[in-house]
């Protein structure tokens, strides 16, 4: 992919070779923080496949992955309702249920082969 292509998908319509630089490092440096937070994902639920005690603890207090799931959406729907000076308290939270709802989303959908292999 060109420096004049992304720059185009942003909206940019000039042919200035500093401001298509500025969208080519602006696009690699996007790429390698995702890739960055995936890594850091992954590391997370490689550490919670070890054993279901790990997970359950990980969700507590809710029983199951599906649980789970409806506690942290009802907390991202409720922390988007809140005045900006309280979501600015509670952003540590908000971090925390995101990151909740993904480990529960992986193992609601995994946790049945993972761990009845563990248990073979």
């Amino acid at each position: 992919m060109d420096d004049a292509y992304f720059a185009r998908a942003c909206g940019y319509t000039g042919d200035s070779p500093a401001l298509l630089q500025a969208f080519e490092a602006i696009r690699r440096n996007g790429i390698a923080h995702a890739r960055h937070d995936h890594f850091r994902r992954k590391a997370v639920i490689d550490e919670l496949k070890q054993a279901e005690l790990l997970f359950l603890a990980a969700i507590g207090p809710a029983l199951t992955a599906q649980e789970a799931i409806e506690d942290t959406g009802h907390f991202i729907a409720c922390w988007r309702n809140m005045p900006r000076w309280r979501q600015e308290r509670r952003l540590p939270d908000l971090v925390r249920a995101r990151q909740q709802r993904l480990v529960a989303r992986f193992f609601r959908r995994y946790a049945h082969r993972l761990w009845a292999l563990e248990a073979a």
